[in-house]
């Protein structure tokens, strides 16, 4: 599904976490709304507490496979 705002640009430094834990596939494998959202919502914060602590969550949720924002998912299953 494409699509129906713009692409939020992906930071280095979340570049570098996907690349570092081995989850860019993961990341990709996601629906372009998810990678939208979370690039957003990790890069939007002031403080860089924050942005850390958010891109640790995504990190985390990539791994596990089956968690988008807190919430149960179900992917491609």
């Amino acid at each position: 599904m494409a699509l129906k705002r713009d692409r939020n640009p992906m930071p280095g430094f979340v570049r570098d976490a996907l690349v570092e834990e081995e989850l860019m596939a993961a990341y990709e494998a996601r629906p372009d709304y998810q990678q939208n959202d979370y690039l957003w919502w990790i890069a939007s914060p002031k403080r860089e507490e924050t942005r850390r602590k958010r891109l640790a969550q995504m990190v985390d949720e990539l791994k596990r496979g089956d968690v988008y924002m807190r919430m149960a998912w179900r992917g491609g299953r």
